[in-house]
Formats: structure tokens, C-alpha cells, sequence
């Protein structure tokens, strides 16, 4: 049966609101100017929801907002990105989620009101929207503390219904990492960066890491930055290459990377070939200011992809 969506997105809802400025904040009511502010799209998970549309998957989008500005703004930035929002539960009287964001030189600061950036659970997601989409992914785990104690069952629902799921768990500001191995089995594919995945397995080195993730999820698709990508699956280890870009921001580069390898695991790449999109992917993302700002089309990405 024709599915309505390549992807579903369980994820959380904030937008950041980017200053820009070489200042360092004071109490005692002291007031300094900054050169730029930019209310862009924010949160792991909406990033990656448009960038996998941009670059032509069908995407739909669950999770919480408030009946407030900045739920609106999200929903229609997603919209205008052609991110399904029709499942998103607005919630009148709670607050949409917000990072503040002051950008200095190579450094930043961040501050982050939770809103309802917590609020979804497993049980939101219905059967009914489980068989409309082919895949299942669920960014910053961490943050989603809800979501959290339902996932193992989310996903073998999903594998139920022949829907196959991702995960990048995002960091752990407790520094924990707990439930994560054990989730694994559960997913299809996982993407962590280098620190998220040595972090997990307790394992300094990135090489012997990727093996013990593939030992327990699917496929183990890992971001090095600069240095590429690793990917694992079973115990064939591939890598691929950066592409060199004028870095302008790097955040949402590692959602847009996400995007790209789904893209080719839903189109039936292997690793490597989908590891390649998925580094061009986030690396093209950094072009400009913003997480969404400069995500690639599919036609951009392909021109590095062998």
C-alpha cells in the first residue's frame, strides 16, 4: 500500500532567537547593543524535518506547541518548508518552547526555556499515523523526557506496521547516556556524532565504538565533522569524506546530515553511497546563518555522491 509520508518526525518544537555580537551580558540592568538578531528555526528534530523535505522525501511532523507566537511561527516555517504539521497538538495557556542564542566571535551562549519541548509521549503517536509513513525518526532523546519510557514500544509498534526507525539521541547534558544501548535494538539506524557515540559505549577510540553501536542497532551512521563520516553495518565499516564549504554556521548541520543518510536508506543506497549524501548534506547546510537557512536540495547533494 502507498504510504502518505516517507517520514514521520516524534520531535520537539522551539525556535532560537540568534543575536550576534562581540558583548558579554552584565547584570545590574547594564545594556549592550548587538550587531544582528534573527528569529530562525530551531530544535533537532525541526531541522532535520526540513531538511529531509528540501531534499524531496514527504515529511510529517508530531509533537507540542503552545497556542502562542512562537508556536505559530514553527508552524508555519515548517509549513513553508513542506513539512506536514496537520498532527501537531497546539496547546492553548502552555508556552512554546525558546533558545536564546548570543553568537561571539567562534564561541556562543545559549539559554533555553523547556516550554512544552517535553510534552509529547509515545502514546500521542496512533497506529493510524504509524501506517501512513514508511520510517520513524525521533531526535534529541535527551530533551524528550516524555517521549523517553515509551520509545522501546513506539518502536516495535512501528516495526509492526513494516515501519522502519531512526535515532540520534543528541547530547546528554546529565551526562549519563542511559537507555540508549538497550534502545537500540530497536532501531534501524543511528546517528550520533563522534563524542555522543564514544559517550554511549564507554569506548575512547571512534573505530571500536561504531563496531559495538552496530553490534545493537541496524546501522551505526556516525558524524566526524570536518573528518567525514564513519558508518558501520554488521561488520563492514565504510567512511566518506567532507566537502570543503565556506563554514558560516554550523548548527543543524548534524539534523541535515540525518536527512541525507535517511534519504538514501529510503531510496535503497548502501551505507556508503548514503554516508556521502549525508556528509554533503550537513556540510552544505553550514553555507549560511541558521539550521534550515542553507540545507541543500537533493540535486545539490547529489553533484558529491558517487
Amino acid at each position: 500500500m502507498k504510504k502518505q509520508f516517507d517520514v514521520l518526525v516524534a520531535g520537539e518544537i522551539n525556535p532560537d532567537l540568534i543575536l550576534s555580537g562581540n558583548i558579554t551580558p552584565e547584570f545590574g540592568q547594564v545594556e549592550k547593543l548587538v550587531e544582528t538578531a534573527h528569529l530562525e528555526i530551531g530544535s533537532s528534530s525541526a531541522i532535520f524535518a526540513c531538511g529531509a523535505a528540501r531534499l524531496g522525501l514527504k515529511v510529517a511532523f508530531i509533537g507540542f506547541c503552545g497556542d502562542d507566537l512562537f508556536g505559530q511561527f514553527m508552524l508555519d516555517a515548517m509549513r513553508a518548508r513542506s513539512v506536514d504539521v496537520s498532527n501537531v497538538i497546539r496547546v492553548s495557556g502552555d508556552q512554546t518552547g525558546l533558545s536564546v542564542i548570543l553568537n561571539s566571535g567562534s564561541d556562543r551562549a545559549i539559554l533555553t526555556h523547556k516550554g512544552l519541548i517535553d510534552a509529547l509521549r509515545a502514546s500521542d503517536i496512533s497506529e493510524n499515523l504509524l501506517r501512513q509513513t514508511r520510517h520513524l525518526h525521533v531526535a534529541s532523546y535527551f530533551l524528550q523526557t516524555a517521549l523517553q519510557p515509551g520509545l522501546p514500544e513506539l518502536f516495535q509498534r512501528a516495526h509492526s506496521l513494516s515501519v522502519t526507525t531512526s535515532l540520534d539521541t543528541n547530547w546528554d547534558p546529565s551526562g549519563e547516556w542511559t537507555g540508549v544501548l538497550d534502545l537500540l535494538q530497536w532501531v534501524d539506524v543511528f546517528l550520533p556524532n563522534a563524542a555522543e557515540a564514544c559517550a554511549i559505549t564507554g569506548l575512547a577510540d571512534i573505530e571500536r565504538a561504531a563496531d559495538e553501536l552496530a553490534k545493537h542497532a541496524g546501522i551505526a551512521a556516525i558524524k566526524l565533522g570536518a573528518l567525514g563520516a564513519l558508518g558501520v553495518q554488521g561488520n563492514h565499516q565504510v567512511r566518506a569524506s567532507s566537502i570543503p564549504v565556506n563554514v558560516v554556521d554550523t548548527v543543524g548541520a548534524g539534523d541535515t546530515f540525518d536527512a541525507g543518510f535517511l534519504f538514501g536508506y529510503l531510496n535503497g543506497w548502501d551505507v556508503e553511497k548514503s554516508l556521502q549524501m549525508a556528509a554533503a548534506s550537513g556540510a552544505l547546510s553550514t553555507r549560511a546563518a541558521g539550521g534550515t537557512s542553507a540545507q541543500p536540495t537533493r540535486e545539490e547533494a547529489m553533484q558529491y555522491v558517487d
